[in-house]
């Protein structure tokens, strides 16, 4: 198993989540998803990235970078500065 270059914060309520994981793959971008309600460091860092807000999807980026509910565009443009 690989690590992935992103990691999905997410909820399985979450429409924009699904919507983005579902491009994502559509795309052939690898990430790991992490459910905020079933990890609370997660949903941590998810409140940290967000002002206190836990916004999802959160994508946080090998280097440390995040984008809030983005478009793949913007996933893409963000991997290829982080490559």
């Amino acid at each position: 198993m690989t690590v992935a270059d992103v990691t999905m914060y997410s909820t399985t309520w979450c429409s924009y989540c699904k919507r983005l994981k579902t491009m994502l793959e559509r795309e052939g971008i690898a990430f790991d998803e992490v459910n905020i309600e079933l990890d609370e460091a997660a949903a941590d860092l998810v409140m940290k990235v967000n002002g206190g807000n836990q916004t999802v999807p959160t994508l946080v980026f090998a280097d440390g970078s995040a984008l809030t509910n983005p478009s793949v565009a913007q996933v893409k443009e963000q991997l290829a500065s982080v490559a």
